[in-house]
């Protein structure tokens, strides 16, 4: 029964966060395939590169939206359920099935799981972000900050159920980073577009 009550989980969870939100409304919108601009994935950051900034935000709300859900429903099943439902949806988001499965980089879902799973965890990762965008203007930077940071607040402020929801956390930050392989190495290299930055040229122009 648990390997069956999983199954559907991951299953459920997955399409939840294979549904390509950045991408449909900008076609909605007329812009176009946002694939095919900046870093050709279909995040909110790159939704921004637009211009439509109420487009980025419904795309942050919506992705985001996708991990709170995954993990919500889910829930009355029991932690271990939500959680692997939680992070199918950051799978999918990232690789959709639809989309060949090139997708985003788990950044809104996973908070959006975050919340979830355990609200002050997800909030201190929104803080954490915030903070890091604010101050420095990297969204990548800030990412990574919020979600390496993850765990040990997962371990402070989860509860009951910390040690779950913090391995979860560890789990979800893993995939982050993965994701942000290329914008790490651009950090590095002090090349990383800032937020409002001009990169909105069409994938792969300088």
């Amino acid at each position: 029964m648990l390997t069956t009550y999983a199954v559907i989980a991951a299953a459920l969870g997955y399409l939840f966060g294979s549904v390509p939100f950045g991408l449909l409304l900008t076609r909605a919108a007329g812009l176009g395939d946002v694939r095919s601009i900046g870093s050709g994935n279909i995040g909110t950051t790159n939704v921004l590169r637009t211009g439509r900034k109420g487009l980025a935000a419904a795309t942050l709300l919506l992705d985001a939206g996708k991990g709170v859900v995954a993990a919500l429903v889910f829930d009355r099943w029991g932690v271990e359920y939500a959680i692997i439902a939680g992070i199918a949806a950051v799978i999918g988001h990232c690789f959709p099935v639809w989309l060949r499965f090139r997708g985003g980089k788990g950044v809104a879902t996973g908070l959006g799981v975050l919340i979830g799973l355990a609200w002050p965890v997800g909030l201190a990762a929104c803080a954490a972000w915030l903070a890091v965008a604010f101050a420095l203007r990297y969204s990548s930077l800030a990412a990574l900050v919020a979600f390496a940071l993850a765990p040990v607040a997962a371990l402070i402020l989860a509860g009951a159920e910390r040690t779950p929801i913090a391995l979860a956390a560890l789990l979800i930050a893993a995939i982050v980073f993965v994701r942000h392989r290329d914008n790490i190495r651009r950090l590095l290299r002090g090349e990383e577009t800032k937020i409002g930055g001009r990169s909105g040229q069409r994938r792969g122009e300088k």
